[in-house]
């Protein structure tokens, strides 16, 4: 195979694009484009020309003769994505540059994150637009910048990309300006066409459970904001004393913080991580991380390329209870990869458990322990799977408690909020006259950094259809 897609892609689809031979799937025109977990080249229809080299924002794109060990897994999860055909026209879909009538269309933008800069991008592909965007933090891009791991240097990459937008003369940026406080949101309407809200999901999903407020007891998204140096969490210390940690759901985050409490911390030096919390891992006494799913092991929440991350880890040994890998079909690509994990003395330990609930959090003045439940999956009749107490009860004892079930956005002052989704509801972004909404808060906390592209080009085309029709 020519070229190869490998562990940091961020699916912003740039590569699709620059390909000249339509080999890079899914398409953000393509039904699975939304759920695909990375992309991927045909290793038949390439030609090995190197577009896509350097169209790849994080550096995911690599030949073949260039992969490292740990990345020689991605030449099969490329090729097995290819082994049911896919009819395809010989070129991607050509998408149309936008357009406006007379004027010089302006934009603010709220936040600074990736969907915000995705959407500044596709709005300064028009001559003579202007931008503004307004970060309520001092440093802008959001969790491209506080979300992603130390030690994922090549996502982190995206970073590179977002300077080369804000380098723009017709783009200014606001830091350490609030919207609702330093200026309101009647304030944006005054002075700018439209107001696109790029928000995210800034909190995190609550586990009501007994013992949740617990010393202890924090979310994983606090953790990787403290690692990360947010400016909220400056200050902050987590109690690293004890031989275990439990994390409690088993998406890309909290593998995440299961490799940072585990790996070895000279492997962290010299990357983004804050110095303070280097420190604090170097006194670490964890030995141990259980990461706990309520599913079954095909039901577990993170992609095939941060399991391959965690599992090419040093010294840290990623273990899974037979009983759990043999509910993997043997083609399923998480099989192979988690038997293949190298297992070493003296290594520290991260384990995968399945089909357990939380209950309670164990501890008078500290957290002690979690208590679950085990569960039994049940098959629905339309396919899907659902979960049923068993009412067996397990403790693992721990003294730290990572929750790490998913992020929820935050109404917006203004505008229209749904509870349920916790999201704004909108038509293609649209909201109401003038203002519109992107990412997160629009969609729901899905897909991954470069999934917020083709969001925002959805968005600011509605935005640009509105000012051509003479609504602005």
């Amino acid at each position: 195979m020519p070229h190869v897609i490998t562990q940091s892609c961020c699916s912003d689809a740039s590569c699709v694009y620059a390909c000249p031979v339509n080999c890079i799937h899914p398409t953000p025109d393509e039904p699975d484009f939304h759920t695909a977990q990375m992309l991927y080249v045909d290793p038949v229809e390439c030609v090995d020309c190197g577009a896509c080299v350097s169209a790849c924002p994080v550096d995911a794109i690599k030949p073949h003769t260039k992969l490292t060990a740990a990345e020689d897994v991605f030449t099969t999860l490329n090729a097995d994505f290819y082994a049911t055909p896919r009819p395809r026209p010989v070129l991607a879909p050509v998408v149309p540059p936008l357009q406006v009538r007379a004027g010089d269309l302006r934009v603010a933008i709220v936040g600074s994150g990736p969907a915000a800069m995705y959407a500044a991008e596709e709005v300064l592909t028009i001559p003579g637009a202007r931008v503004r965007i307004y970060e309520k933090l001092t440093q802008p891009y959001g969790l491209a910048r506080y979300g992603v791991a130390p030690d994922h240097q090549r996502t982190r990459g995206v970073t590179r990309q977002f300077d080369q937008i804000t380098a723009d003369p017709r783009l200014s940026m606001r830091l350490g300006v609030e919207v609702g406080s330093d200026v309101t949101h009647d304030d944006l309407l005054n002075e700018h066409h439209a107001v696109i809200y790029a928000v995210g999901a800034s909190t995190d999903r609550r586990l009501d459970i007994p013992g949740i407020d617990l010393p202890g007891v924090t979310s994983a998204t606090d953790f990787v904001a403290w690692y990360n140096g947010h400016p909220d969490h400056a200050g902050r210390s987590f109690d690293l004393s004890h031989r275990r940690a439990v994390v409690i759901g088993n998406g890309n985050v909290a593998l995440d913080v299961a490799r940072i409490l585990t790996i070895e911390p000279d492997l962290l030096a010299g990357t983004a991580i804050v110095p303070a919390a280097l420190e604090a891992l170097r006194h670490s006494a964890i030995e141990e991380v259980v990461v706990v799913g309520r599913r079954g092991i095909e039901q577990s929440a993170f992609t095939v390329p941060e399991l391959v991350g965690l599992c090419s880890t040093p010294g840290v040994d990623v273990v899974v209870r037979d009983e759990d890998l043999r509910m993997l079909p043997g083609s399923d690509p998480r099989s192979a990869i988690l038997r293949a994990a190298p297992r070493g003395a003296g290594h520290r330990r991260i384990a995968l458990e399945y089909l357990l609930s939380p209950t309670a959090i164990r501890g008078r003045s500290a957290a002690t322990g979690v208590e679950f439940v085990h569960n039994e999956l049940i098959a629905a009749a339309d396919g899907s799977v659902r979960v049923k107490s068993s009412g067996r009860e397990r403790v693992i004892d721990a003294g730290l408690v990572l929750t790490s079930i998913g992020y929820r956005g935050r109404p917006v002052a203004g505008l229209p909020f749904d509870e349920d989704t916790a999201t704004v509801p909108h038509e293609g972004g649209r909201v109401t006259r003038g203002v519109y909404v992107t990412g997160w808060i629009k969609r729901g906390p899905t897909g991954f950094i470069g999934t917020n592209k083709s969001c925002a080009q959805e968005t600011v085309r509605s935005l640009v259809d509105d000012y051509n029709a003479g609504l602005l």
